[in-house]
Order: structure tokens, then sequence, then C-alpha cells
């Protein structure tokens, strides 16, 4: 595996009050910033969310082992497609298709570029950041509800975020899945589910009112908000599991007392698939 670097994974994080005081103060400027970009809309949005998952493709090939010769060009590669899928997400139907063709062609040229036995790998690295790039785009891109959407997708993911660790470190009582986690709860995901339902769906209905639009509302958008807080959690999990998989405990020291963008992205990841899931069976019919 490579060496740990400042967008490479490390095996250890600081602990204690000023690991903490970090954690608050780098998650209010992160949020400062993906709202502001969020009202924006547009270019700003599209570069903020590219950006961002190109960072996560450069921690997920270090994570899981893609070392420094064939790292910058897989890299390179998987970069590229990623732009330019985001440059198509927002649109129609067709053009929000071609995005996904786009990273698909990507994660082909990056299977037959990467290492031997790390090139399914390399190609599911570059399918997970597209999400972080394509969906949020197109979400944002829908001119009558796209600022609600996204709104409600924040509000989903950082508060059972929130609701999780609060609820745990409070009630504590049986583990959800020690053999991926240790820490997290039973009580952690229940406080989670419901902190990030009740906030979304107090979001969307407010955000609504006051900028005069529906997205979903009544017991859809309660339904919606209850899957997405179950799967962000899933999220969370599962980049877990592919951490303890390789041996890693963060993908990068970008974000103080955070880790890595994949490490802060991983609930926002796994709703965006589920978001993304919605759309593709939406408009098939």
């Amino acid at each position: 595996m490579s060496d740990p670097s400042a967008l490479g994974a490390t095996t250890s994080q600081p602990q204690g009050p000023s690991e903490i005081r970090a954690r608050v103060v780098s998650g209010i400027v992160l949020a400062a910033v993906a709202l502001t970009a969020a009202w924006a809309g547009g270019l700003l949005f599209g570069v903020f969310w590219t950006v961002a998952a190109i960072v996560v493709l450069r921690e997920f090939l270090m994570l899981v082992g893609v070392g420094a010769g064939r790292l910058r060009l897989v890299w390179g590669v998987g970069a590229v497609a990623i732009a330019a899928a985001a440059a198509f997400a927002e649109g129609a139907p067709q053009t929000s298709a071609l995005a996904w063709l786009i990273a698909v062609a990507g994660a082909v040229l990056a299977l037959l570029l990467a290492p031997g036995g790390l090139r399914l790998w390399s190609a599911l690295g570059v399918l997970y950041a597209s999400v972080i790039a394509i969906v949020p785009i197109a979400l944002r891109g829908d001119p009558a509800h796209g600022l609600v959407a996204i709104l409600w997708l924040f509000g989903v993911v950082w508060l059972t975020d929130i609701g999780a660790y609060f609820a745990g470190r409070a009630i504590g009582g049986p583990k959800l899945w020690p053999a991926v986690s240790p820490k997290k709860t039973w009580s952690g995901f229940i406080g989670g589910v419901l902190a990030g339902t009740l906030t979304a769906v107090a979001a969307v209905t407010l955000a609504g009112q006051a900028l005069g639009t529906t997205w979903f509302s009544g017991p859809g958008l309660v339904a919606l908000t209850l899957a997405a807080a179950c799967v962000s959690q899933g999220g969370d999990l599962l980049e877990s599991a592919l951490k303890r998989k390789f041996h890693v405990k963060d993908s990068s020291h970008l974000i103080p007392g955070h880790g890595g963008f994949m490490d802060r992205l991983d609930a926002f990841w796994a709703v965006c698939v589920l978001i993304g899931a919605i759309a593709l069976v939406g408009g098939a019919r």
C-alpha cells in the first residue's frame, strides 16, 4: 500500500479535546461552503461537487493500495471521466444518461490501466466517486425543486450522523455491527434515523413554504426520508468495512477531525445512490 500523505490513507488519528474542536470547526466550515454552493447552484455548485468527487477518487485508490506509479495514471483518467460526466449531469434524462455512460467508460479505462490485483477496485472507485458528482448536480439542476431537494439531502445526512453520535454516546447498549464498526450501537442507529427524518421533513416543509414549491410531501416524504436515514448509516458501515479490509483508519488527513473527503461523504454517497436509483426507476416508467 502507498505511504500515507496529504491525500493518502492513514492508520491513526489524534484523539482528545483538540480533535473534537477541530471536528466541530471544520464541520461548520464545510457545511457553510456546501450550503453556499447549494444556494448559488449552477457552475459553482457543479465545480464544488466535481472537485469533491475527484478527491474522493484519489482517496479511494490510495485506500485500496494503488501505488504511486499507477496512481497518477488511473486517477488522471478517472478524474477526466468524472469531470466530463459532471458536465452532462444537469439537464434532460438523455444528457443524464450520457453522464453515466461517461462514468462507466472511465471505470472501464481504470480497469485496463490499474495494476492486476486492483483492477476491479479501481473501476469501482471511479463509479463510487462519480455518484458524488452526478447525482447532486442532477438533483440541484431541477429548476423547480432543486434547492429544496439538496437541502433535504443535507438535512437527512447531517442530522442522522449527529443524532446517531449523541444517542449512541448517551444511551449506549447493544452494538449494531461490532465486526465492522465496534463503536456503533442500535441506540445510535435509531436516534440517528429519528433525528435525520424529523429534521429533513421539517426542512423540506419550511423550505417549500418559503420558496413556494413542493418537492415531496405527506407520507411519501416521510417514507423517503426514513429510507434515506437508514441508507445513510449503511453508507457509513460500508466504508468502515472497506477500511477494515484494507487495514486503514481514515482515507486521508485533509479535513481536521474528520479524516478525508471519503470519510465525510460516505453517508452522503449512500443517499445519492438511493436517489439515483429512484430517478432511474422513475425515468424507466
